[in-house]
C-alpha cells in the first residue's frame, strides 16, 4: 500500500501553506472580478480561522457554504477544514425547500451565504426557507452588500476575530466535506469525505493532468460538487496552480477567459467540451492549452486534443463516494492510450469488475459492475448506516453502480451508469457508446441518448441531437447510424433539438437523463395518441 503522507499534504490547510511558501505571488483564484495570490489567500484563511474560533466553531461542527465560485468559497472551505469543522456545500441553484432539506439533514449550525448568486436573491430566500424550523441552525452570516434581517454581516463576523491568531488543528482522518449526491428517486445522501481522501485524490489527479506551479487552470465546475472542490480547488492548491473560474459555465465567456487568462488547462465533462468545440467564437479565439481533464467519450477526448490543442488531455472516471477520482490517464502516456479512454487506477486503490448477474469477477475486457476499495472510498453516508452497508461491504468494497471493464494491462474503461444501461432484447447498450458514435457525424454538435419502452424489445435507444448546422434530417441520421453501429444500438427514435436547457441540465452542465427520458416518453405518447 502506498504511503500517502510521503506523496503530498493530507490536509487542506497544509496544502495551502505549502503553496503559499512555494509560490506566494502566484495567483491562486481568478474570476472576472477578483484576483487573489496564494500569499493573500493564506493570510485570509488565517483571519477567517481566528473569527471561526471566536464564534466557537470547531471540530465536528457542520457548516453550510452557499456561495458562488470564487476566493471567498475557497478561503472559507480551507479555514473551516483547518479547525476541524465540516463543510456542507449548498447547491446555489436549489429551491428554498431543497436548501432547507440540506441544512436540516446535515444539522448545519452556521450558514455562510451570499446575498445573491447570479439571479438568485438569497436575502429573500432566507424567509422562504423558514429559519425558525431549523433549531440547530444558530447563525447565518451573509456575504455581499445586502444583509437579511436574520443574518450577521460578513465584516462583523470577521471583526470578532481581529487581533487574535489560532493554529490549525485538523488531522488527515477528520471529515472535511459532506457531499450531497443528486437524488432522482429519493432524497440526496450525504457522502462523508475526509481531508486524506480529498487531498490525495486532488494531488494524484493534478499530477496526472500535468499541473505545475504557475500553470493556469480554467474550471467552471461548481465548487459545491466534488469535481469543483476536489478536482478544481484542491488540485490547484496541491500544485500551486492558478484556478480561473466563473459563477456558471457559459461557453462564450469561457472561451474569452481561456484566451485572455492564457489558460494552460481546463476541466469539463462531455457537454462542456462539446459546447466549447461548437461555439461560434472558437475560431477567433487564440487558445494556449497544453492539457485538460475531461470525463468524456473517446471521440470527444480526440476532438479536445485535435481541435482545442490540448495535446496532453487526460480522461478520468469517478463518483462522489470515491472522493471522486478512481482512475485517470496521465499526460505523459501515449496519445492513443489517452484518447481511447484507457485509465490507470489511482495509486493504492483497487478495482474489481463483477459480472452483472453477480456470478463472479469478469476477465479482461469483459464488462461488468465496477467495485472500488482504498483510501479514496467515503467513510459512509451521513446518519444512514443502512444505505452505507448496501453500498460499501464489510471488506471495504464500494459498489459504484457503474459498468466498466479492465483490459489486460489493468486499465479501466468506463462504459456507463448501470441505471442508464438500455436493455435491447438480450443486448445491453450503453448510452455513452451510442452518443460517442453519433458525435463522429460531422454535423452533430451534441447527442444524448436514453432508453424508452418497446413492446417487442423491452427497451430501445431514443437519441436527441443538437446540430452544428443544417444539412441532415432525423431519418438521415438514423440511416447513418445503421452504417456505423451494430443494429441493436441504432436509435429507433431520434429528435433534432436546439439544446437541452429547456429539458434539464444539472449545475455541472450535464444533461439530466431522468428528465430527458420523461420527455422522450411524453413525445412517444403524444405521437401514439395524436395529441
Amino acid at each position: 500500500m502506498i504511503e500517502l503522507r510521503s506523496a503530498c499534504p493530507l490536509t487542506a490547510h497544509e496544502a495551502l501553506e505549502r503553496a503559499a511558501l512555494l509560490a506566494p505571488d502566484v495567483e491562486a483564484v481568478v474570476t472576472a472580478q477578483e484576483r487573489v495570490t496564494y500569499g493573500e489567500l493564506a493570510a485570509e484563511v488565517g483571519r477567517i480561522r481566528a473569527a471561526l474560533r471566536a464564534a466557537g466553531i470547531g471540530p465536528g461542527d457542520r457548516i453550510g457554504l452557499c456561495l458562488g465560485n470564487g476566493p471567498a468559497w475557497v478561503a472559507l472551505f480551507v479555514a473551516l477544514g483547518s479547525v476541524g469543522a465540516v463543510t456542507v456545500p449548498v447547491n446555489t441553484r436549489f429551491t428554498a425547500d431543497e436548501v432547507r432539506y440540506t441544512l436540516a439533514h446535515a444539522r448545519v449550525s452556521t450558514l455562510f451565504v451570499a446575498d445573491r448568486v447570479l439571479n438568485v436573491d438569497f436575502t429573500a430566500m432566507l424567509d422562504r426557507i423558514g429559519l425558525d424550523t431549523l433549531p440547530e441552525l444558530r447563525r447565518v452570516v451573509m456575504l455581499g452588500s445586502a444583509v437579511a434581517p436574520a443574518a450577521t454581516p460578513w465584516t462583523d463576523f470577521l471583526a470578532a476575530g481581529e487581533g487574535t491568531t489560532t493554529e490549525p488543528t485538523a488531522t488527515p482522518d477528520d471529515v472535511l466535506l459532506v457531499q450531497y449526491t443528486s437524488g432522482t428517486t429519493s432524497r440526496p445522501k450525504g457522502v462523508l469525505l475526509t481531508h486524506r481522501s480529498m487531498c490525495a485524490d486532488a494531488f494524484f489527479s493534478g499530477a496526472r493532468m500535468g499541473l505545475r506551479p504557475g500553470d493556469r487552470f480554467h474550471s467552471a465546475r461548481p465548487f459545491f460538487h466534488v469535481a469543483g472542490s476536489t478536482l478544481s480547488v484542491l488540485s490547484s492548491i496541491q500544485h500551486a496552480t492558478t484556478l480561473v473560474t466563473m459563477p456558471r459555465f457559459e461557453p462564450g465567456e469561457a472561451l474569452r477567459l481561456l484566451e485572455t487568462e492564457r489558460c494552460t488547462h481546463f476541466s469539463g465533462n462531455d457537454t462542456i467540451a462539446l459546447l466549447l468545440l461548437g461555439h461560434p467564437d472558437r475560431a477567433r479565439r487564440t487558445l494556449h492549452l497544453r492539457g485538460a481533464w475531461v470525463a468524456a467519450s473517446p471521440t470527444v477526448v480526440r476532438r479536445v486534443i485535435d481541435e482545442l490543442g490540448a495535446r496532453e488531455c487526460v480522461a478520468g472516471y469517478g463518483l462522489s463516494e470515491a472522493s471522486p477520482n478512481v482512475a485517470q490517464s496521465a499526460w505523459w502516456e501515449p496519445e492513443e492510450v489517452r484518447a481511447a479512454g484507457a485509465m490507470a487506477i489511482e495509486p493504492g486503490v483497487e478495482v474489481r469488475i463483477r459480472a452483472l448477474d453477480g456470478s463472479g469477477d469478469c476477465g479482461p475486457d469483459e464488462p461488468g459492475s465496477i467495485l472500488v476499495r482504498g483510501w479514496n472510498v467515503m467513510q459512509g453516508y451521513l446518519d444512514d448506516p443502512v444505505r452505507t452497508a448496501e453500498t460499501v461491504d464489510a471488506d471495504g468494497w464500494l459498489f459504484t453502480g457503474d459498468v466498466g471493464a479492465l483490459d489486460a494491462s489493468g486499465r479501466l474503461h468506463f462504459i456507463g451508469r448501470t441505471k442508464d444501461i438500455i436493455r435491447v432484447g438480450g443486448e445491453n447498450v450503453a448510452p455513452a457508446d451510442v452518443e460517442d458514435t453519433l458525435h463522429r457525424h460531422p454535423l452533430v454538435r451534441q447527442a444524448a441518448v436514453v432508453g424508452v419502452p418497446d413492446e417487442r424489445l423491452v427497451e430501445v435507444p431514443f437519441a436527441f441531437v443538437v446540430l452544428s448546422g443544417p444539412g441532415v434530417t432525423e431519418d438521415e441520421l438514423i440511416a447513418w447510424s445503421r452504417e456505423h453501429m451494430a443494429g441493436f444500438k441504432v436509435p429507433r427514435h431520434l429528435r433534432i433539438v436546439d439544446g437541452f436547457e429547456h429539458i434539464g441540465m444539472t449545475a455541472s452542465s450535464k444533461v439530466q437523463k431522468s428528465r430527458l427520458a420523461e420527455h422522450a416518453r411524453a413525445l412517444l405518447e403524444r405521437a401514439r395518441t395524436g395529441a
